[in-house]
């Protein structure tokens, strides 16, 4: 399941790439607002990221996806990367095994669409190095 969010600058952006996760025959839970019209980002990361189960993935969008990003990471259990290219996308999954994207409504439709694709598609390494780093971030 691929759960995501937008505040009010990330409505557009949702739209988009709901239709084309959906075309891509994923399953997708829409836990962002509904409108352009202000909104708080943080409810909508806190209701996205409370929900995630351990195989879900998250996206959430924002102006810039710092806001959404900072907040996310305010769950337990959340590893919410904030990604501006498809080299980050692949890295943060394979290293960090982040299983929420955050991400800058601002940036060009196409671009958001590759970033995502790789996010979803990279596998996490499972190295051992890199469980000992995410088992430190886990502990603190």
């Amino acid at each position: 399941m691929i759960l995501i969010g937008n505040d009010h600058a990330g409505y557009e952006v949702k739209k988009e790439i709901i239709k084309y996760l959906e075309e891509k025959g994923l399953e997708v839970k829409d836990y962002g607002c509904d409108s352009s019209d202000s909104v708080d980002f943080p409810d909508y990361a806190f209701k996205v990221c409370k929900d995630i189960k351990e195989n879900d993935k998250g996206i959430l969008i924002c102006t810039t996806g710092i806001g959404m990003s900072i907040a996310a990471n305010k769950v337990k259990g959340i590893r919410c990367a904030k990604v501006d290219n498809v080299s980050e996308a692949r890295l943060t999954r394979l290293h960090n095994n982040s299983n929420v994207l955050a991400i800058s409504a601002l940036k060009d439709i196409d671009e958001i669409k590759k970033i995502v694709t790789t996010f979803l598609e990279t596998q996490f390494s499972n190295e051992e190095r890199h469980i000992r780093r995410i088992g430190k971030i886990d502990e603190y």
